[in-house]
């Protein structure tokens, strides 16, 4: 029961005793509510002592005052550490509404981890400068430049939370081009014959993932989780609804985790080439697992296939003699055996994307082809297509050269004959 304090009634302000004994105070504001003091006191000296700080606030600056309980909770948000904010920001962050996808919160937690919290987990938020970030990046990852732009990326991304959430008036994180790196990896595209010899070298139930990737533009994710109902050969086209990831559980264990695409243009019908068909009936028929929820590619235990299970093993090349030491399998084995040690499954789909771009595909086509949401990726290959037939044609004119001069040769021999 709340009753009003023996000097509860005054000129400035309530106090009030509470069931428990203690005081609470309050006033009506400017904006004609009331607002109660963010705590309770223990006797109406420290009640009252408040309520008088509170109509200095008032008198000395009428039009800059803000509600006590605002006050406090700005407060209380500028003394967080980064530890507890990014903490916080890892369990509620949210992209175009959508909490953050399992793997890519790993990722987060693995640089916070590994190269943020090590220097900036019990720093006060508000207390992190321009030179603390500029002597950390200084300092980190110098020899693995993506995860140190990442790093980086993610420590600006949680910084500017702050900045929108009113805990510090601005980012101190701004090194110029600190979120970027070079690409690691200029993807060459693969030929049809490197294609075919991979594909000639993978196991047979495996060999199907390859021609989807290079001429379906499935990513691997995609290819893993594919079952026979997705496979429509009366409209010809794969559907696409879903991927597979593998997400590190409480026990540290990677478990396979099925989820939508990332955008909703990752959720499409993919055309089938139909030179394919014949192979896709060959897989359903050997190789697939029965019923309409079967996997086009299960593993030994009926799951998805991992990626280290599809990769294999790399041969064993003798640096001297550049002889192979001991066979590979799977992936490695199959590309080192087309002469593309550098080729990762991912570029099959960039090969895709590039002969469908040679073959005339528009952007429209590219994007609803490979599931962008925008035209800048789709333009990429439109941009190698080009590079490609300025290639062709260059051979096509030597070519063309070679055979001139060598006609022009044997004229020139007749006539002397």
């Amino acid at each position: 029961m709340v009753k009003k304090s023996a000097q509860g009634k005054r000129k400035f302000g309530q106090l009030y005793t509470l069931g428990s004994g203690r005081i609470q105070a309050r006033y009506t504001g400017p904006d004609g509510r009331r607002h109660p003091a963010p705590m309770t006191f223990e006797d109406s000296d420290a009640a009252t002592a408040w309520l008088l700080r509170e109509r200095r606030l008032l008198e000395e600056d009428p039009t800059g005052w803000t509600p006590p309980k605002a006050r406090a909770a700005k407060k209380k948000s500028q003394a967080v550490t980064f530890g507890a904010f990014a903490e916080r920001w890892l369990l509620t962050r949210k992209v175009k509404g959508r909490p953050l996808a399992g793997r890519t919160r790993d990722h987060y937690q693995d640089l916070l981890d590994r190269f943020i919290l090590p220097t900036f987990e019990e720093t006060v938020v508000k207390h992190i400068t321009p030179e603390m970030v500029d002597d950390w990046y200084d300092a980190t990852a110098l020899d693995t430049p993506t995860y140190r732009a990442h790093a980086y990326g993610l420590l600006r991304t949680i910084l500017k939370t702050a900045v929108e959430r009113n805990v510090i008036p601005a980012n101190p994180a701004h090194v110029r081009g600190a979120g970027s790196v070079s690409a690691a990896h200029d993807v060459e595209t693969a030929t049809l014959n490197e294609v075919a010899t991979i594909v000639a070298m993978m196991p047979a139930k495996q060999r199907l993932m390859i021609l989807l990737g290079a001429w379906c533009s499935n990513r691997y994710g995609e290819i893993a989780e594919l079952r026979r109902r997705d496979i429509d050969l009366k409209r010809m086209v794969i559907r696409v609804r879903r991927e597979v990831v593998w997400v590190k559980d409480a026990d540290g264990r990677y478990v396979a985790t099925v989820k939508a695409p990332k955008t909703d243009a990752g959720s499409r019908d993919a055309p089938i080439p139909p030179h394919l068909v014949p192979d896709i009936k060959d897989h359903l028929k050997h190789h697939a697992a029965d019923g309409l929820d079967g996997l086009l590619f299960p593993n030994a235990q009926g799951g998805q296939i991992r990626h280290s299970t599809f990769y294999g093993q790399a041969p064993v090349i003798d640096k001297k003699t550049k002889k192979i030491r001991r066979k590979g399998h799977g992936w490695y084995a199959a590309r080192h055996a087309a002469g593309r040690p550098d080729l990762h499954f991912h570029d099959l789909r960039h090969t895709a994307l590039t002969n469908a771009a040679i073959a005339g595909a528009t952007i429209a086509e590219l994007m609803a082809l490979a599931g962008h949401s925008t035209p800048a990726a789709a333009m990429r290959y439109q941009h190698a297509a080009r590079d490609r037939m300025q290639d062709l044609a260059k051979r096509l004119s030597e070519m063309a050269v070679g055979e001139l001069g060598a006609n022009e040769g044997s004229s020139r021999s007749g006539s002397a004959a």
